[in-house]
């Protein structure tokens, strides 16, 4: 008669594993914020950025063991509305700081964002290991409206 380790039956998750729980988290889909807000103009930059957090921890039970994912976002896709796409590794900034900037001609627009999420993970509080591959969320759209300024000369003394 022989022993049988248990853990021959139910061996701990494997990466591909992981990473197949991993695509499917409800990771967020973060939010574009853009500055002016509202109505844009011709000549002058729109800000993009968003304030969303970027980082989530989730527990999850994979066939008994406690599998700790922690999600980060590592990169940003910023879908213009107008051909363009600014690819970042930080989430922008909003005045004065910004680091997302975007000039537009007139027109009315619609972007969003694309986050690409990375991850690490631990079995049963074992040790930290990167999760193999990244997966991506969509934010909802924002739409706005880029207005060309016209000058008009008004009479000074009225």
């Amino acid at each position: 008669m022989s022993c049988v380790d248990v853990t021959d039956l139910n061996p701990p998750p494997s990466p591909d594993e992981v990473f197949r729980y991993f695509q499917t988290l409800p990771l967020p889909q973060l939010t574009t914020q853009q500055q002016p807000p509202g109505n844009a103009l011709v000549g002058l930059p729109v800000i993009f950025f968003t304030d969303n957090p970027t980082t989530q921890t989730f527990t999850v039970n994979i066939r008994g063991f406690a599998v700790v994912i922690n999600a980060g976002a590592t990169e940003f896709a910023w879908h213009t509305g107008d051909g363009a796409t600014l690819t970042t590794t930080d989430p922008g900034s909003p005045y004065p700081n910004q680091t997302v900037t975007h000039d537009y001609s007139s027109g009315t627009y619609t972007a969003y964002l694309t986050t690409t999420w990375g991850a690490t993970y631990s079995v049963d509080g074992g040790a930290v290991v990167d999760v193999p591959g990244t997966t991506t969320t969509d934010g909802p759209p924002v739409t706005f409206t880029v207005l060309q300024a016209r000058t008009v000369l008004t009479n000074p003394y009225d």
